[in-house]
Parts: C-alpha cells; sequence; structure tokens
C-alpha cells in the first residue's frame, strides 16, 4: 500500500468557520479531494457546529467528496437531507438505529457509499451481518462531539479495536474501508495505519494545527503515514 492509498479526510469542523470558503480553497489546493462534515443533531452528541443550508452552500463552492459522518438521533431524517445536497458518503451511528437496513438500503439506492460509525465501546460484534453492506466503518476514538474538549484523550484501546477490524474484514474477503475519528494525531498515525486504518479524519491534532500551515501539517502528516505503513509491511 502506497501512501497514496491512505486518505486524509480534513474535518471541516476545525477549519476556519467563519472563514469556510477560504479554508476549502487552501485544503483543495494541497491536492486533498475528501471533505469530512460533520452533521450533528446537539442531541446525540452536544455539539452543533454546522447546519443544513451551511452544507448546501459548501456543496456550491467545491467539487470534494463529501464524507458526511451523521451523529443523530433521528438519522433518517439527515440521511434524506444530506442525499438531496448530493453527498458522496453517509456514515450514521449503530447506536440510533433500529432499521439499519431500511438506512443503508436508502442510501445506496442513490449510488451513494454506505458507513456505519461505531462510537467507542461499541462491540465489533455489532456489525457482524452488516459488514458485506458497507463501504466504510467509521471507528470513533473519542466520544462524538467532544473534540472541543482538549483533555478528552483517545480511547486506550483504539489500535485494538482497529486490529480486530481489519481481521473481521480479511477474514471475510472483504475490502471494506476503516475510518478513524477522534485525535488522530501526528503521534497516533503511524499506529492507527500499522493497525489496518486507511482513512484518516485530519482535525486540530494533525491538519489543524494552530500556527503553522496546512501545506506544512499536510506534509508532516504524510510522513507519519509513511511510518504507519512501513510498520505494516514489516509484520
Amino acid at each position: 500500500m502506497h501512501k497514496n492509498e491512505i486518505v486524509i479526510a480534513p474535518s471541516i469542523m476545525c477549519a476556519d468557520l467563519c472563514n469556510l470558503e477560504k479554508s476549502i480553497k487552501e485544503i483543495e489546493s494541497e491536492g486533498l479531494n475528501t471533505l469530512h462534515i460533520d452533521v450533528i443533531d446537539g442531541a446525540f452528541s452536544p455539539s452543533m457546529p454546522l447546519g443544513i443550508d451551511t452544507i448546501k452552500q459548501l456543496r456550491k463552492i467545491t467539487d470534494m467528496d463529501f464524507d458526511v459522518h451523521v451523529m443523530a438521533n433521528d438519522n433518517e431524517y439527515f440521511i434524506q437531507e444530506m442525499l438531496e445536497i448530493g453527498v458522496q458518503q453517509i456514515s450514521f451511528h449503530i447506536e440510533s438505529s433500529t432499521h439499519i437496513d431500511r438506512f443503508v438500503n436508502l442510501i445506496k439506492k442513490k449510488g451513494v457509499k454506505v458507513g456505519i460509525a461505531l462510537n467507542p465501546a461499541t462491540p465489533l460484534s455489532q456489525l457482524e451481518y452488516l459488514l458485506p453492506q458497507c463501504d466504510t466503518v467509521l471507528l470513533m476514538l473519542i466520544n462524538p462531539g467532544f473534540a472541543t474538549d482538549k483533555n478528552e484523550k483517545q480511547v486506550s484501546y483504539a489500535n485494538e479495536k482497529v486490529r480486530d477490524l481489519y481481521k473481521m474484514i480479511k477474514e471475510k474477503g472483504l475490502d471494506t474501508s476503516i475510518e478513524v475519528d477522534g485525535r488522530v494525531s501526528l503521534e497516533s498515525i503511524p499506529n492507527l495505519i500499522e493497525s489496518g486504518a486507511d482513512t484518516l479524519v485530519a482535525g486540530s491534532t494533525s491538519l489543524f494545527i494552530p500556527n503553522k500551515s496546512i501545506k506544512e501539517n499536510k506534509k508532516v502528516m504524510e510522513e507519519s503515514i509513511l511510518k504507519g505503513l512501513s510498520l505494516r509491511e514489516e509484520k
């Protein structure tokens, strides 16, 4: 696997929310083509960074792939809204879904990729029957919506969970993507990549480290990714 096969998905929540267009142009100029967008209802998770209308406006100014992470109690409402806007992938939480297959079919019918998101302590066994239907599994490595709490650390079992999921995917003969979200830092990236992650949601501890440009941060991120890939090859 080459570093280009690892997707860096900048989290728009960590960009300059007062100058979104400027932030997006800066991200695009670095050759990044996936934008991670959190859609939060304020109930499932305690923050609400972007409204639906803001996401509609974003769609008009960029051709980047929109990788949407719905953190809500009413998944169907937000899934429908995102499908209307025209996004490339929607991940929703298994914990707040009663009719998971219904949501999967709803998304797939529109030719959009499906992701299933898991909170840190949710066991992988919940994916037993779902995995073949998923394009991506999004593993939360901190509790949803707490990214603003700088003391919130990545869960201690983060790498173990990624490794176990990677093994599960390989045993089923699938090529499901593993997306990691929450304190995906320059320090934690090598081990996450080694464990099997291939999509990194990049926030305030990687691509948006303050007082450095996106260009500078991306360069250091890529070094961390290469380090992780070489660790994976050594296994």
